[in-house]
């Protein structure tokens, strides 16, 4: 099985990253704000069960995106997969400018 007995990992910029979002939306729709966590926890449990689901994003760093559709919008989860570890680097809202 893909990912058996790799642990993911979140760096703490990707935890930073959720904990903002939560805030964000916990002002304005708490239910809400904790249907985005439980979808984003499922997001990295997808990852540590089938790690190559996410889009690879086609650079040297083997970067991989996966996104989850939340409401009219949706997260994205950006990690790399390492020999033992699914490493989550950020996290962000699709509507959220990056620029």
């Amino acid at each position: 099985m893909p990912g058996k007995g790799k642990s993911l990992v979140w760096l703490p910029e990707a935890r930073d990253d959720v904990d903002r979002l939560y805030r964000f939306l916990v002002e304005e729709n708490p239910r809400a704000a904790e249907k985005a966590m439980r979808l984003i926890a499922a997001g990295g449990a997808r990852l540590q069960a089938h790690p190559e689901v996410g889009r690879p994003m086609g650079d040297e760093m083997g970067r991989r995106e996966l996104c989850l559709p939340f409401g009219s919008g949706g997260y994205v989860l950006r990690y790399v997969i390492t020999a033992d570890e699914i490493v989550v680097i950020r996290v962000w809202h699709a509507r959220e400018d990056r620029s």
